[in-house]
C-alpha cells in the first residue's frame, strides 16, 4: 500500500509508513436487537445485545449481505458522528435486558482499536463482549481481542483455499488458525456456515469442514448453517431446501448442536439435550424460551451439562 492509498478494506491508509484508521468511533448502526440475531444460540438466549457496526471489510465477498457498509467505498466519512466508546457503553448499561455489546454487521476487525477500547470499558460495567467476525485475522490482534471477548461467531465460508482466494480474496488457512485459538483460548465459540449453490455446496468439502471442526473444538461446537439469498453481485439462485436439510443431518451425525438459520425448518433452531433429547430452548424467529435447561446450563431431564451461559447475566 503506497503512501496516501487505502488497503482492501477501504478505511485504513498509509501515511507515510504508517496506518491510521479512518473509522475510529464513526458507526453505521447503534441497534439493540436479540441475541440470537448475531447469531448467538448458547451464549446468554433470550438477553439483547447493543450491536453496533461501522465501515470496512477485509474480504472482498461478491454474495456479501451488507455490502452497502462493508464494500462501497465511497463513505463520507469524515462527515460522520463520532461515537465514543464511554458513550456506547453507557447506552448498554441502560437499555432494558442488554447484556453485553456485539461488534458485528460489517468486518470489526477493521476497527480493531475501537472495539478493544469498548469492550474493555464494557468489562468494567459488568457488561459481555461479543464479535461477528470472517476470523481473517493476524494472530498479534486476535490475542489483544482474546483478552476482552468473551464470545465469538466466526463465518467458515469454504473449506477449500480456493474459494477464499477466488470468491473473497483471502485465505482458508487463517481463518482455521482463528477458530483453534478461539476455541484454544476457552472463548464462547459459534460457527457460521452460508451454503451458496454452486460455490461451497459440495457434499465432500462440507463433511470435511465438519469433522475439522470437531476434531479441532469438539462434538460440542455450535454451527448455524445459513440459507444463502443473491445479494450484491452473486445472482445465484436460493440454497434448496433439499440441500439444507441433508447438509443438517450430516453435520448432527458429527456435532451436538446444529441450527439452520434463514430458512424454515421443523427442529431447526430449537436446541436438543445430547443425553436424552428432551428440548431445552425453544426458539421462534429472534425469540427464544429456556423450556428444560436450568440457568447453569443442566438438563432438568437427565442433567447432561450444556455447552454455553445459559442464565440472564444481570438486572
Amino acid at each position: 500500500m503506497s503512501t496516501g492509498k487505502s488497503g482492501i478494506c477501504g478505511v485504513r491508509y498509509n501515511d507515510k509508513g504508517t496506518l491510521y484508521s479512518r473509522v475510529y468511533g464513526v458507526l453505521s448502526s447503534v441497534t439493540s436487537d436479540p441475541i440470537e440475531k448475531k447469531p448467538l444460540y448458547h451464549f446468554y438466549p433470550g438477553t439483547r445485545m447493543l450491536s453496533i457496526g461501522s465501515f470496512g471489510c477485509t474480504m472482498k465477498c461478491n454474495f456479501c449481505q451488507n455490502s452497502e457498509i462493508s464494500l462501497g467505498g465511497d463513505w463520507d466519512l469524515e462527515q460522520m458522528d463520532i461515537y465514543k466508546p464511554g458513550a456506547i457503553v453507557s447506552r448498554a448499561r441502560d437499555g432494558q435486558n442488554i447484556s453485553g455489546i456485539a461488534y458485528t454487521y460489517n468486518e470489526p476487525v477493521v476497527f480493531t482499536e475501537y472495539m478493544l477500547d469498548t469492550a474493555k470499558l464494557a468489562h468494567d460495567a459488568g457488561l459481555v463482549n461479543a464479535m461477528i467476525t470472517n476470523g481473517f485475522i493476524n494472530i498479534p490482534p486476535l490475542e489483544d481481542l482474546l483478552t476482552c471477548i468473551d464470545a465469538f461467531n466466526i463465518d467458515l465460508k469454504a473449506f477449500t483455499d480456493s474459494f477464499y482466494k477466488n470468491v473473497t480474496r483471502s485465505q482458508l488457512a487463517p481463518v482455521l488458525k482463528t477458530i483453534k485459538k478461539v476455541s484454544d483460548a476457552g472463548k464462547h465459540l459459534e460457527i457460521t456456515h452460508l451454503v451458496i449453490p454452486g460455490r461451497n455446496d459440495h457434499e465432500d468439502d462440507f463433511k470435511d469442514l465438519v469433522r475439522w471442526i470437531r476434531d479441532t473444538c469438539g462434538k460440542q461446537t455450535v454451527l448455524h448453517l445459513s440459507r444463502y439469498f443473491p445479494r450484491y453481485k452473486s445472482e445465484s439462485p436460493p440454497t434448496p431446501t433439499e440441500i439444507m436439510l441433508s447438509f443438517l443431518e450430516i453435520a448432527r451425525k458429527e456435532l451436538h448442536f446444529v441450527y439452520a438459520g434463514n430458512i424454515s425448518i421443523d427442529n431447526g433452531s430449537d436446541t436438543f439435550c445430547p443425553g436424552c433429547g428432551n428440548i431445552l430452548v425453544e426458539r421462534h424467529l429472534y425469540h427464544a424460551r429456556n423450556s428444560g435447561i436450568t440457568e447453569d446450563g443442566i438438563c432438568k431431564t437427565c442433567g447432561y451439562k450444556i455447552y454455553g451461559t445459559f442464565h440472564k447475566h444481570r438486572d
